[in-house]
């Protein structure tokens, strides 16, 4: 197997560790039912899947067999987790992962696409520090060049650890300019994943208490 044959599921499942390691550090690694929730989120994700357990599962076996993730046992739970290896499997640091994820997760994007919905990972200063990451995973052969939508001004790049779904950025409504539409809905959809981070940390709240309390 080679980094670059990733099957869809698999791409999948190792942006939700990646993002999840950076978003929801308290719930990490995940269980098996969180990272299929992370995989079926209906924001920050292109294209919408609707993963079963199963797949989720053999997705995360098969990364812990290249390497890229490992199975883990929580502290105090004997469930199995999941966690990524990517820093050292893949030689990355945290910005170029972080450039990675949101590549996994959402498709081809363009650098003003990256560096916004990269906030919650890594506040990149300019766009210029975006296209120096860029240019490091290009170097190292995880990422390309992938040319420009019509109505788009910048180049979109495309992560290279598996092949294309064939499933491209979704269409501007009709009659409504992209640039605008897509930063107001990018915006909605950051706000939402934070929301249902947080939710999701005070329900694991909730049920550490509820042991407690029994």
């Amino acid at each position: 197997m080679h980094i670059a044959d990733l099957t869809a599921a698999e791409q999948r499942v190792l942006g939700c560790l990646l993002e999840k390691r950076f978003t929801t550090p308290d719930q990490y690694p995940l269980t098996l039912n969180a990272l299929r929730l992370a995989c079926n989120q209906s924001t920050n994700r292109d294209p919408v899947v609707d993963y079963d357990e199963r797949t989720v599962r053999d997705a995360a076996d098969r990364l812990t067999q290249y390497g890229v993730a490992r199975m883990v046992s929580g502290h105090s739970s004997r469930a199995i987790k999941y966690r990524h290896l990517a820093e050292d499997a893949l030689g990355l640091g945290g910005e170029q992962l972080a450039i990675l994820c949101v590549l996994l997760l959402r498709g081809p994007q363009t650098p003003g696409e990256l560096k916004l919905r990269t906030e919650r990972m890594s506040a990149f200063s300019s766009l210029q520090a975006v296209d120096d990451v860029l240019a490091t995973l290009i170097e190292r052969g995880y990422a390309r060049r992938a040319g420009r939508q019509p109505g788009q001004k910048e180049d979109r790049f495309e992560q290279l650890l598996g092949g294309s779904d064939g499933a491209g950025p979704p269409a501007p409504a009709a009659g409504l300019p992209p640039g605008p539409a897509a930063a107001d809905r990018d915006g909605l959809e950051t706000r939402v994943g934070a929301l249902e981070d947080e939710v999701a940390r005070l329900g694991a709240e909730l049920r550490a208490l509820r042991e407690l309390l029994d």
